[in-house]
């Protein structure tokens, strides 16, 4: 945490509705990575094209985050992939708008068109399955703002460069990651998901995913990177020293 932006405080106002979210993504950008300048957004012209495309009104919250930071990759592409306005398409099966893909083609992320008209909808979550007909959509997480929220933090883990690292976690690294880094107030998700349900933590400057398989960690400098290494011993796939 910093004395210019309190994560864990913004955050915690952020996962209450539209406006503190686009706060908080704001806030982070400006201390994480590089504040939001015009320009970073897409224009109403291109929101209008695609509704006139698609035959379809975007909801609110997809509208406002694309107007503020949609054409931003560093902060919503670096491992998934955010469509443009262009590429925003109905599936086959006629249920959900879809506007993220995972990097392999493994997932989708859309809205359901039935609920198009929500200022801040739902998001669900469609596997890419060997058997087409078990595919369905899955809930994600309660409302589109929070899908930024998490696609913003997730995206930040996995930037390129010596602020990043991912970590294969044991019994010990997983009870100290709980016992020397702060839970985040961000709901879990998948929704309903247990054993891999994805969690947030903050460390000295280190932000921390942890979705039962791996561990993945950002810290605002490599040195702040460095500090959570030591303190969460264990098999960085990084860490060189």
């Amino acid at each position: 945490m910093t004395q210019e932006f309190d994560l864990a405080e913004s955050l915690a106002r952020g996962v209450t509705g539209r406006s503190g979210a686009w706060s908080f993504i704001q806030g982070f950008a400006a201390h994480w990575a590089d504040a939001l300048q015009n320009g970073d957004g897409w224009t109403e012209a291109d929101l209008a094209e695609a509704e006139e495309r698609l035959g379809v009104q975007l909801p609110a919250a997809l509208r406002e985050a694309y107007l503020l930071f949609g054409r931003r990759r560093n902060l919503t592409s670096n491992h998934d992939e955010l469509l443009s306005p262009a590429e925003l398409y109905v599936d086959d099966a006629k249920e959900a708008l879809v506007f993220r893909h995972e990097n392999q083609g493994a997932a989708s992320w859309g809205v359901l068109l039935e609920r198009l008209g929500d200022d801040d909808p739902a998001v669900f979550i469609r596997l890419d399955l060997a058997d087409k007909t078990a595919e369905r959509w899955e809930r994600w997480l309660e409302r589109l703002s929070l899908c930024f929220v998490e696609i913003v933090l997730s995206e930040s883990v996995q930037a390129e460069g010596e602020s990043c690292d991912f970590l294969d976690p044991d019994a010990d690294s997983s009870r100290l990651l709980e016992e020397t880094c702060l839970r985040l107030p961000f709901p879990t998700c998948p929704i309903g998901e247990e054993d891999h349900a994805t969690r947030w933590f903050l460390g000295q400057d280190v932000l921390l995913r942890d979705d039962g398989m791996a561990v993945l960690a950002r810290g605002r400098t490599p040195e702040d990177l460095d500090r959570v290494r030591d303190r969460i011993p264990g098999d960085w796939l990084n860490d060189y020293r």
